[in-house]
């Protein structure tokens, strides 16, 4: 199955869901699964017991969003199951099987992201997640629990939580489920070991006792317990009362065989150069900047609006586009406009709309930071890459910035109070801290010309770019730094940049993103999984796996 069969559309909304029901009653949303057998994404295999391929992940995060922006009241989601005595089996195990090995692995960084997500809006957004484990959970199924804040398993004598992806299948559980085991839940070692190889799992008090789980509920007090858990932490959310949600607006987009256009967001495809230019832009009238004024605004402020083109863009080409290497990040418009944006994300920050659209800007950014694809900005005469939109070059493994000659219209950029803390990476540091390994006497240096446009010298001597170019190399410049990428392996590329984007701090989610994310990419490849005899391919099939034992 080659993810370029069929492009996919990240784009839906709830009139368009197969496989989730979302409900609401006050101050609780309720998320039930209900996959859809027939519903799979690409043809050649059943969703059968509540497993799910891309497709239901993408409902997932729509569903999310519409939480977030939509529903303001809701403290607290309910994430169960409609199914008889299965809450989720996990990821389809024959889509794997049927799968192209960079598909494998999409599928895996999405679910990630999404999971890491629900921790996002727990950790900045004050709305909390109880896992209603109403039935058998396994693998995927138990890492979207796991993601959860609290975790209520039925103790029915049968229901279990499992992480059998070792055993039965040869690979790893493939979104956190060990390292959130370890890290979050804190299971004991030995525990753990024991847990992640066994097909069958854990269930009833043990599960409580090696804190799998938060509690176990005989069937007639499960409902009961499941409501009153949901209430409590209800109660501690900040999320406000008696607010109307932001309806999310269907998100317009051009496309072509070689564009991607939104209002403030625009790619262009260079196949022969295997590179995209992308071109973000600021806002192009007055940003409203108080609260009636952006509540009307609703999902086309321009934050808001910016962030869910930019956040779609990256998902699109991320799986679609598997040949495009390189990406060019550019801006252009007006930095002031883009700082008075920013302004208003800073004054109301306490307003929850304002909250929720920042925290899309936040995740937005950090799937840009693991995305593995080669990040170039230019930074040029008409460029706005300020604040919030100077994360973009911040975020890139390169920065080259015109260095014009008197007379030439100059490019510059501003260092805005947004970049010092506002969008933290999922290593929790922001993408100036990352860049001097939080060294005090360069950030104390930046932070004194904050506010101010700098030419590319200054930027340079500040360390806030790559190099500075004069006009008569930049051309020549920049097509050989292009040209050199092109020429290296896509593969050491993925590997490089993504050990040093994340170096230094480790969190629970750099982990899962690197450590993980490299092992499974590694274990994916391997016959013991993948080849016509691994367990991957042969699952479901009677036959017995052949393996390398040889450990390497």
């Amino acid at each position: 199955m080659s993810s370029a069969a069929t492009k996919v559309d990240f784009r839906t909304d709830p009139a368009q869901y197969r496989h989730w029901r979302l409900t609401f009653d006050g101050p609780v949303a309720t998320l039930a699964m209900d996959v859809a057998e027939d519903g799979g994404l690409r043809p050649g295999y059943k969703l059968k017991l509540n497993s799910y391929d891309l497709g239901v992940d993408i409902e997932l995060h729509d569903a999310l969003q519409r939480i977030r922006f939509e529903h303001p009241e809701v403290r607290s989601v309910v994430v169960t199951s409609m199914k008889d005595r299965i809450f989720c089996s996990g990821a389809n195990i024959f889509m794997l099987g049927l799968s192209s090995h960079a598909w494998k692995v999409n599928f895996c960084k999405f679910t990630n992201e999404t999971r890491n997500g629900i921790e996002d809006s727990s950790r900045h957004g004050g709305l909390k997640f109880i896992a209603a484990l109403n039935g058998a959970c396994a693998g995927g199924g138990y890492e979207l629990a796991l993601a959860c804040d609290e975790i209520l398993l039925i103790d029915d004598r049968s229901s279990s939580v499992a992480l059998p992806e070792v055993p039965l299948l040869g690979v790893l559980p493939g979104t956190g489920g060990l390292t959130r085991v370890t890290d979050k839940r804190r299971v004991r070692h030995d525990h753990a070991d024991i847990f992640c190889t066994l097909v069958e799992g854990v269930r009833g008090q043990r599960a409580k006792d090696w804190r799998l789980v938060d509690d176990v509920v005989k069937p007639a007090q499960f409902e009961a317990a499941v409501r009153a858990r949901a209430l409590a932490l209800a109660e501690g959310s900040g999320r406000p009362q008696g607010e109307t949600g932001v309806a999310l607006t269907p998100l317009m987009r051009e496309e072509s065989a070689d564009a991607l256009s939104y209002r403030y967001v625009d790619v262009q495809l260079d196949r022969a150069r295997r590179q995209a230019t992308w071109t973000v832009r600021a806002p192009l009238a007055p940003v409203e900047s108080e609260l009636p004024d952006i509540l009307a605004a609703g999902a086309a402020w321009w934050p808001l609006q910016m962030a869910r083109e930019l956040d779609d863009a990256i998902l699109s080409l991320r799986t679609n586009e598997l040949d495009i290497g390189t990406w060019i990040l550019k801006t252009e418009g007006d930095a002031q406009a883009v700082l008075a944006a920013d302004a208003a994300l800073q004054r109301h920050a306490g307003h929850w709309f304002v909250r929720e659209t920042a925290g899309l800007l936040r995740r937005t950014l950090a799937r840009l930071d693991v995305t593995s694809r080669s990040l170039f900005a230019l930074i040029e005469p008409g460029s706005c890459f300020a604040g919030t939109l100077l994360e973009l070059a911040l975020a890139a493994d390169r920065s080259y910035m015109l260095d014009s000659d008197a007379g030439e219209a100059a490019a510059s950029l501003i260092v805005g109070e947004a970049n010092f803390g506002a969008y933290p990476m999922v290593n929790g540091q922001s993408r100036l801290q990352r860049r001097f390994y939080e060294e005090a006497p360069p950030l104390d240096a930046v932070r004194a010309r904050a506010g101010q446009p700098l030419a590319a010298k200054d930027a340079l001597a500040l360390g806030l770019v790559t190099f500075a170019p004069d006009s008569i190399d930049w051309d020549d410049e920049v097509r050989m730094v292009l040209e050199e990428r092109r020429a290296l392996s896509p593969d050491a590329l993925t590997g490089l940049e993504a050990n040093l984007r994340f170096g230094g701090r480790e969190t629970m989610e750099t982990r899962i993103f690197g450590r993980l994310t490299a092992w499974q990419n590694w274990i994916f490849n391997r016959p013991n999984a993948a080849g016509e005899k691994g367990a991957l391919k042969l699952y479901g099939k009677g036959e017995q796996a052949t393996f390398d034992w040889n450990r390497v």
